[in-house]
């Protein structure tokens, strides 16, 4: 397993994501805590709003039950989505990101959250005001680094013109979701890839040397399903059963790979809850693609270069 740098800890570069197992029984996501943690896995991404606070308060019981030492792993949390019946709505006031840290520590057993991201940007958001709330949390132990999510570049300038350390930006990415460096390739171009859907995150993010961290990383679409045996790309499943056979590993494997193997990205979240499939995943860390391989994935999904 490979690790990077997030916050104040070495953090693994695959991510279990836990928003799934708000429906799973406490032994079900002990199975898949120990086999991640044997493969090398000590990153837990989570949300308050995930299962409605069941994620992690399913996750807590179960780290708690296994008597894992807190050093050994690096928990990750999100704050700033309130749920409403007609829909939802963000809230970055210091009121709020302080209550809502308070509720994933008592869910989560735990007495202090290594990363807490913003999830998703709030418009009417005060950046003094969330640095206010950054800096009562860090004082009082509760919180050692902080990041966003899904935050385009200005956004991120506008917190640290503030006075915030930005360790990590969740961003979508993946062979079939590539806005992000799409526009990076087609710059001064009239045509659609040449469109900044990810607002520069990507450079800035690299400038910075801030972490980040790709989501649902085998998905096409935010809930579109996944391009794995998809009959919509069967040119990039055939890249990547090729390369599979060639690695010794899962096309899943190799589809995470792809996201390591550019500079920009620390680390990929999987949203698996099944052991055997994590262990798949994690051998992405041992395929280092060349460039060709890399760009001949890129053009397999449909892409096009100038």
């Amino acid at each position: 397993m490979q690790y990077c740098t997030l916050g104040e800890k070495q953090a693994s570069r695959i991510v279990m994501g836990c928003m799934r197992i708000a429906d799973k029984s406490v032994q079900q996501v002990e199975e898949v805590i120990v086999e991640a943690l044997q493969t090398g896995v000590n990153t837990f991404d989570h949300a308050d709003i995930y299962g409605g606070g069941d994620s992690e308060r399913i996750f807590g019981v179960a780290i708690r039950d296994l008597k894992i030492p807190r050093k050994q792993y690096v928990l990750q949390t999100k704050c700033g989505i309130r749920r409403l019946e007609r829909g939802s709505y963000y809230d970055f006031s210091k009121e709020h990101i302080i209550s809502s840290v308070e509720g994933s520590l008592k869910r989560l057993n735990t007495e202090y959250i290594d990363v807490l991201l913003l999830h998703r940007p709030d418009t009417l958001m005060e950046a003094e005001e969330v640095a206010e709330a950054f800096a009562t949390l860090r004082a009082d132990g509760k919180v050692l680094a902080f990041g966003v999510s899904n935050a385009s570049a200005s956004q991120m300038q506008l917190l640290e013109e503030a006075g915030i350390e930005i360790v990590a930006n969740q961003i979508q990415f993946s062979l079939g979701h590539t806005a992000p460096i799409d526009a990076g390739f087609n710059v001064n171009m009239y045509n659609d890839a040449g469109v900044a859907r990810a607002g520069d995150a990507l450079e800035y993010a690299r400038r910075r040397k801030i972490a980040l961290q790709a989501w649902s990383p085998l998905q096409y679409g935010k809930i579109a399903g996944t391009f794995l045996d998809n009959e919509r790309y069967p040119a990039l499943n055939g890249e990547l059963y090729r390369l599979a056979e060639m690695y010794n590993c899962s096309p899943s494997a190799v589809a995470l790979a792809w996201v390591l193997r550019h500079p920009a990205f620390a680390q990929v979240i999987t949203g698996t809850t099944s052991p055997e499939h994590m262990k798949q995943l994690c051998k992405a860390t041992e395929i280092t693609l060349s460039r060709e391989e890399w760009y001949t994935l890129y053009l397999s999904a449909g892409k096009k270069l100038p």
